[in-house]
């Protein structure tokens, strides 16, 4: 590849509270080590659209506090064909651009692999995802906010749950990964999370139940996974209904409310060392590599077991639940 003059930063997939600290950090990292950067807008359709334009310091000022991405995300079917890549390299290559720093989550860190080998490209990833499940790093931009986000809505919730005796089934994301539902459970003080890592070992409704749930209390708050592994909290009131219709059941889906507002200073602050670190990896010659961060260190994990490797929920998390929700 030759000497890096020129670092293209994008973001891709779902948006996270923390994605615009992420662009600040590398952007002003990059310029202070004597690289020129290039935002490139819409994630990978901007590279076949041909949407860059160059970053100064002040493309980034005052966006630390943003929810969402300045640079915007989008999906892109062209990006997965050979053909789409072949564009988007060329674009590269027209804009001078000689190493790319990609934010996403586990499909933009995919892509960027796919694309790194065919080419031989330098691209480093940071973790950028709301669900905390990409493999190597403890914690994922976005996903400290999108907790708190759900707290917040679980304390509304309970007001009205308590005050109807009723038991809320409350859908949060995390199609792959419990991770939102499990803490955020403990959070708010929920009685239970269905998750999809435990779905297929036991019965987690059936077990709820049994267990003389909701016994010695006037109401009750389940989170639940929006994984098709768990169904889903339409599902699993459906169930209830039909087979324990002594409950009074009711369902509440966060949705995008996870995804906005304004990123902790948690969130933040590891999007602000992981923007940087990404500019150090570079500097190092790493390459195809994710900036992580495992016990408050920064670390870098292969694109091929970040993406490959499932990330395992701590079970001890799971008793904690258990024994606190008496």
């Amino acid at each position: 590849m030759g000497q890096i003059k020129t670092i293209g930063i994008l973001t891709s997939g779902g948006d996270a509270p923390g994605m615009n600290a992420a662009i600040r950090a590398v952007t002003r990292s990059a310029i202070f080590s004597g690289f020129k950067v290039k935002g490139i807008y819409r994630g990978y359709r901007g590279l076949i659209t041909n949407e860059i334009v160059e970053f100064k310091t002040q493309n980034v000022s005052n966006i630390i506090q943003m929810g969402g991405t300045i640079l915007k995300t989008a999906r892109c079917k062209e990006f997965e064909t050979p053909e789409g890549r072949q564009l988007a390299y060329d674009t590269v290559k027209q804009h001078e651009i000689d190493a790319l720093v990609v934010i996403g989550g586990d499909g933009s860190l995919t892509g960027a692999r796919i694309f790194a080998t065919e080419f031989n490209f330098p691209i480093i990833g940071l973790p950028g995802t709301i669900d905390n499940d990409l493999y190597g790093t403890d914690r994922t931009i976005g996903y400290d906010t999108a907790l708190n986000t759900i707290m917040e809505c679980v304390d509304k919730i309970r007001d009205t749950a308590t005050s109807h005796e009723r038991l809320f089934f409350i859908e949060v994301m995390g199609r792959d990964a419990g991770f939102l539902a499990l803490n955020g459970a403990i959070a708010s003080g929920a009685e239970a999370a269905i998750i999809p890592e435990i779905s297929t070992e036991v019965d987690q409704l059936g077990e709820l139940i049994q267990n003389g749930f909701r016994k010695s209390k006037n109401s009750s708050i389940v989170l639940v996974a929006e994984s098709p592994v768990t169904g889903g909290a339409m599902a699993l009131a459906e169930r209830v209904k039909n087979e324990y219709p002594g409950y009074d059941v009711r369902v509440s889906i966060l949705g995008h409310l996870q995804r906005g507002g304004s990123p902790t200073a948690s969130d933040r602050i590891l999007a602000s060392r992981l923007g940087s670190a990404a500019i150090d990896a570079l500097l190092e010659d790493q390459r195809n590599v994710m900036i992580g961060i495992s016990n408050d260190e920064i670390v870098y994990v292969p694109f091929s077991k970040a993406i490959k490797n499932d990330k395992p929920i701590n079970r001890d998390l799971l008793n904690t639940l258990r024994r606190l929700s008496i």
